[in-house]
């Protein structure tokens, strides 16, 4: 199944860096490009659809159910299927486009970070920067560890302190993992739920161009 998106081309003519936007749970394309306009304009950026419709409206990259006593619980085999096409995504994007393979930024935000972390994780060579929003590292989601190499990757984390979709102290594992993997990251928290501030914004945005 192929992933519908939505692009913003680059002021670059060639060798743009590519910036790739995975959304949260229910929600579509359009969500994270919004910051598009904002962004650094050398970037080339393509905003995803995640591949599961909702009802009445919205995606998911994979399904959360609930049971009997209130505990939710991911379908990770759906998940590791999403993070596989992302991950194949990236091959045709960079095939199909004039973008730099070797300057490739996943932003995520909620269900999409925790996406996010497992192709970059998983897949490393792919990708360079991780912009990861309000999620956190569900190591269930990810494979290969022991042999991968990590020393190119750099992310910036940040979650808001009075989240309530998902807990902050969720997030606050992601630096401790990164830190015992010996990978490059930041961890900011802001005073908000579950959602980007401003100040949020231009941290990452400014921690980006730095990067690209």
């Amino acid at each position: 199944m192929k992933l519908h998106y939505i692009t913003r081309p680059s002021s670059l003519k060639e060798n743009a860096p590519l910036l790739i936007m995975c959304h949260g749970y229910g929600s579509d394309e359009n969500d994270l490009f919004s910051f598009a306009q904002e962004l650094p304009e050398e970037l080339f950026i393509i905003s995803l659809r995640a591949p599961y419709p909702m009802q009445p409206f919205g995606n998911a990259w994979y399904a959360i159910n609930f049971d009997a006593q209130q505990n939710k619980w991911n379908d990770v085999e759906q998940a590791i299927e999403s993070r596989d096409k992302i991950s194949n995504f990236i091959d045709e994007a960079c095939a199909t486009y004039p973008v730099n393979k070797e300057n490739v930024t996943l932003l995520g935000f909620s269900q999409g970070t925790i996406l996010s972390y497992a192709v970059a994780l998983t897949y490393p060579e792919k990708v360079k920067n991780i912009v990861a929003l309000s999620g956190y590292i569900s190591e269930d989601m990810i494979t290969n560890t022991k042999n991968n190499n990590y020393s190119h990757l750099d992310f910036y984390c940040s979650h808001g302190s009075v989240d309530q979709v998902i807990p902050v102290d969720w997030a606050r594992k992601a630096p401790k993992f990164l830190d015992n993997q010996n990978i490059k990251h930041s961890y900011s928290e802001f005073p908000v739920g579950h959602g980007v501030a401003p100040q949020n914004f231009y941290e990452f945005r400014s921690w980006l161009e730095q990067r690209i």
